[in-house]
């Protein structure tokens, strides 16, 4: 991840999404959890969503591969790590790739193809703006050409995924 400081609080990133203004840079950054002699608050998400999902994903798995007409959606990482791929169906941009480890937040908005690899056994939540039943879910679903394809390596012993077509990278299963 990016070392540098994130350049929206917590409290302006999820109130620029309240506002429907989606930032560019899908981490969402989180403030410091409050400490005392009873144990930690974390406090995920401050803002309004209406649905939530508890997500088990196995090594090598691949889920998303779509966009969302009208809904957004959070995901907190509780264990595991995501290598999350996203690109904007406005725009010829090509796939952004970056990893999410535990205790990290990421958002995705309206109109943004993404997909999520799963290098090893990965347990998260979704936070969403709509309702998320099957049927309402599926009915605001686009879904897209792979944008990573997953195989297992008989030498590494590993998955090994490439983004897009041109194959521009490749990841060994290691999360980053």
């Amino acid at each position: 991840m990016n070392s540098q400081p994130h350049p929206l609080s917590h409290a302006e990133y999820t109130k620029s999404v309240d506002e429907e203004r989606y930032p560019d840079d899908p981490h969402v950054p989180l403030d410091e959890p409050f400490v005392n002699a009873a144990g930690s608050i974390l406090n995920v998400l401050l803002e309004r969503f209406t649905s939530v999902a508890l997500i088990e994903s196995h090594p090598g798995a691949v889920r998303a591969n779509h966009y969302h007409k009208t809904d957004w959606h959070y995901a907190y990482v509780l264990s595991g790590s995501i290598v999350y791929g996203w690109r904007p169906v406005d725009g010829a941009e090509s796939v952004q790739v970056r990893t999410f480890k535990t205790g990290q937040l990421f958002f995705t908005p309206p109109r943004v193809a993404h997909v999520m690899y799963f290098p090893e056994r990965t347990t998260f939540m979704t936070f969403a703006r709509n309702k998320r039943d099957h049927e309402s879910h599926e009915s605001d679903v686009v879904r897209v050409p792979s944008m990573f394809d997953v195989n297992w390596s008989p030498f590494t012993g590993q998955y090994q995924y490439t983004v897009g077509s041109n194959g521009s990278e490749v990841d060994t299963g290691t999360p980053s």
